[in-house]
């Protein structure tokens, strides 16, 4: 009986396992030059932690168990709470700012949909300590920084950005109360996804009165910064929120990457944690689920027994991701190529464990190197080499052991020449 994968996860076959390595190798490279050190924690953890963060109603969206000990536990949907748990653990001793990156394994029980599985891969970069905005531009500007890397331009993304504080500041003004904000967000946040008269029955059913609705359709309208001071009467926490952004804005320009990035105020992110800064990250047509987003959260820590710290960080998964490049053209062509540096062959079979012998040097001495693994003739050995891309193939022979030489044979231009065993091989050790 053939046994299929789980619905919702992935087999990694060798190509597939070069896609996904050379994605997060992406992910951690530019973390690093960006200034982040990476950490991770447990692929599973007590299930009060995400109910502390989300509320009792993420039990239905993760994988949770119970241990033998009767403690309930959950697969790690996500690893945000993970990092304010480590960081509250060292709080005192932590230097600040903290700028750690993570690429973990993460499990959703959701239905699985195009570019969403129940299983797969994040990259999260979080910043701690800081409350300027300067913050929030660096995380978006290492985000871009890798997409641009991977080749992908404005024309094929966007960086939607706003603010929950400014949001909330705006809806208080309407007349909505501090404790209907959680519930409004929910249904903003859906608003880029339904059509225009879903939408307003959903918000009817939130906001009964008709005035207050329709001020926060005006609202939820506007397509620019300066429009906000035209749709509303700004009061001095709107009006301070809206300079935050506007400062936002003038340092993605100075960082170079403000082309990418534009104002949307329907940017809400379902999450209660955010605080302030919001933002997602799209393809340019809006064809397929965001790539990505993040924004601040400055109570998080203080939510798992903390002190009150600001924060701010993104997350990227490689789902959606690998999706888009596939539809660019940019994945496959930018994966590296399978080859070996050395192909080992005999031209008769007494020589064969010289072959090996020689085969286990390169290797020992830091090159690719292959050899058959059963004997063949030349020609089949040479075929061998080609088809697995090796960049040379050294021939050992009766005569040539005699002499203590080798034959090189360039692959791609078929050249030859012959060289001396001990000097080629002391050669190849101390190039590397």
């Amino acid at each position: 009986m053939k046994i299929p994968p789980v619905k919702g996860t992935r087999d990694f076959y060798p190509p597939d396992m070069a896609r996904r390595n050379w994605i997060i190798d992406g992910w951690k490279r530019v973390s690093l030059r960006n200034g982040f050190e990476e950490y991770d924690g447990p692929i599973f953890e007590y299930l009060k932690m995400f109910q502390i963060k989300s509320g009792d109603e993420i039990v239905e969206q993760l994988f949770s168990l119970q241990d033998r000990g009767g403690r309930e536990l959950a697969l790690r949907p996500e690893i945000t709470p993970t990092l304010a748990r480590m960081v509250n653990q060292q709080i005192n001793s932590l230097p600040k700012p903290i700028k750690w990156f993570s690429v973990p394994r993460l499990f959703r029980a959701e239905r699985p949909q195009r570019g969403r599985l129940r299983e797969f891969f994040q990259w999260n970069i979080d910043i701690i300590g800081v409350d300027e905005s300067t913050a929030d531009a660096e995380v978006i500007f290492c985000a871009l920084d890798y997409l641009r890397e991977i080749g992908l331009t404005p024309d094929d993304i966007v960086v939607k950005i706003s603010s929950r504080e400014m949001l909330a500041a705006l809806l208080q003004s309407i007349g909505i109360g501090e404790s209907e904000l959680e519930g409004l967000y929910l249904v903003l946040d859906k608003r880029n996804r339904l059509p225009a008269d879903a939408f307003e029955e959903m918000l009817a059913e939130r906001v009964a009165d008709e005035d207050k609705r329709k001020k926060i359709l005006e609202l939820m309208s506007v397509e620019s910064i300066g429009q906000i001071g035209d749709c509303l009467e700004l009061t001095d926490a709107a009006k301070e929120s809206v300079d935050e952004l506007g400062r936002l804005f003038e340092l993605l320009g100075v960082m170079g990457v403000a082309d990418f990035c534009r104002f949307d105020i329907g940017i809400v992110r379902g999450l209660a944690y955010y605080t302030g800064i919001v933002y997602e990250i799209y393809d340019k047509a809006s064809e397929l689920r965001a790539i990505g987003g993040g924004g601040r959260y400055d109570d998080l820590l203080k939510q798992f027994g903390g002190p009150a710290i600001p924060a701010t960080g993104f997350g990227i998964g490689d789902c959606v991701l690998a999706i888009l490049l596939e539809e660019k053209g940019l994945l496959q062509k930018q994966l590296p190529v399978r080859k070996l540096d050395y192909f080992v062959a005999c031209v008769d079979k007494v020589h064969r464990e010289g072959a090996i012998k020689l085969t286990m040097k390169l290797r020992s001495a830091g090159w690719t190197a292959g050899f058959s693994y059963k004997a063949a003739k030349l020609g089949k050995q040479l075929k061998k080499a080609d088809n697995q891309s090796a960049k040379k193939c050294i021939i050992i022979g009766r005569e040539l052991v005699e002499k203590n030489e080798l034959v090189i044979k360039d692959m791609a231009t078929g050249e030859q020449e012959l060289v001396d065993y001990d000097k080629f091989l002391t050669k190849c050790t101390e190039s590397k």
